[in-house]
């Protein structure tokens, strides 16, 4: 009785209710993250040219963007600062300032919107005058230890200010359990960790460096501490040391070239694994639509489903207001 005729596997396609009955994954927007980035100013809205439909937004603005998400049952979102010139240095000191653009919008957001979760990024490209995630020393080599203790700063500020899941993106060594332990001892025992454990040197960042001003700032390269895209086994290894350190959940990034390191980090671990499908994954989209070469609706979320068959808990995607959108239907 396993063979044709006796088995049909159309049978179950030949009607949308039974193809419902039938998903084996099925995607709702309380699996979407929306990364929005932050601009000074008040009732500021900045299109970014690399990434058609995104914007920055004043802070005003970005609790105008929430309440939206909120209402249409987006559970968190994701900030991303974009600081002004003349507050990057080096050293990135501005991460420390406690009213910063990033911890003045987390104030406004919880003053605001209290129910809705806000992702908070750890990592100083945002704030340094040369654009990497860390500190340079003489030779433009990126240091380790030294940039994992500004990031714990930069952490324990963002708790203050409210963040509930704190995402180090910066790929230093240790700094996952450093972080852990400082909220534990400041008392921030709910804040998450949600780490950029598998995060690669990849061609995909462009349009997002573009919205957060580092693009034209960056020396050289990141590959001295994000992965190597030709890696797997190594991306088991640094989920592996941040679950122990004490992370919550896991990120895998980008997202679409990545769907084998998402699945083989879910049947591993069995944790919770969020991917981001990042700036240059959206902006290709963008640019299929507007060639006629791809329908919008469709394409968005056959992508983010395939997130939700590798393995995904959540999606971090620029799209996540379009696709709730037509979650709601």
């Amino acid at each position: 009785m396993s063979h044709y005729p006796a088995i049909r596997l159309r049978r179950t396609r030949a009607s949308a209710w039974s193809r419902r009955m039938h998903a084996e994954n099925t995607l709702t927007a309380a699996n979407l993250i929306w990364p929005l980035f932050i601009a000074e100013g008040q009732g500021v809205e900045e299109p970014i040219a690399s990434l058609p439909g995104v914007s920055r937004w004043s802070v005003d603005n970005i609790v105008a963007r929430a309440k939206e998400a909120r209402d249409l049952g987006i559970p968190c979102i994701a900030l991303f600062p974009n600081t002004q010139p003349d507050r990057r240095s080096d050293d990135g000191k501005e991460a420390l300032n406690p009213d910063n653009l990033m911890c003045r919008a987390i104030r406004a957001l919880k003053d605001a919107v209290p129910d809705i979760g806000v992702l908070t990024d750890v990592a100083l490209d945002p704030y340094t005058s040369h654009g990497h995630d860390g500190l340079l020393d003489a030779s433009g080599y990126v240091l380790n230890d030294a940039t994992a203790e500004v990031l714990v700063g930069q952490a324990l500020n963002q708790a203050a200010a409210g963040a509930d899941i704190i995402a180090p993106s910066d790929m230093m060594d240790g700094r996952v359990g450093q972080i852990r332990e400082a909220l534990e001892g400041a008392g921030h025992v709910n804040v998450q960790i949600m780490s950029y454990a598998a995060k690669y040197a990849s061609g995909f960042y462009g349009p997002f460096r573009d919205a957060v001003g580092s693009r034209g700032l960056l020396k050289g390269d990141k590959k001295t501490y994000q992965m190597d895209p030709a890696n797997t086994e190594e991306a088991l290894r640094e989920v592996a040391l941040d679950l122990a350190e004490g992370a919550d959940s896991v990120m895998v990034k980008p997202g679409l070239p990545y769907l084998d390191i998402i699945l083989r980090v879910k049947d591993r671990f069995e944790v919770p694994v969020f991917a981001y499908q990042v700036s240059g994954e959206y902006a290709m989209i963008e640019a299929a639509v507007a060639a006629g070469a791809a329908e919008r609706d469709a394409v968005v979320l056959e992508t983010l489903l395939a997130f939700k068959r590798a393995g995904c808990s959540g999606v971090l995607t620029y799209h996540a207001l379009h696709a709730a959108k037509l979650l709601a239907k």
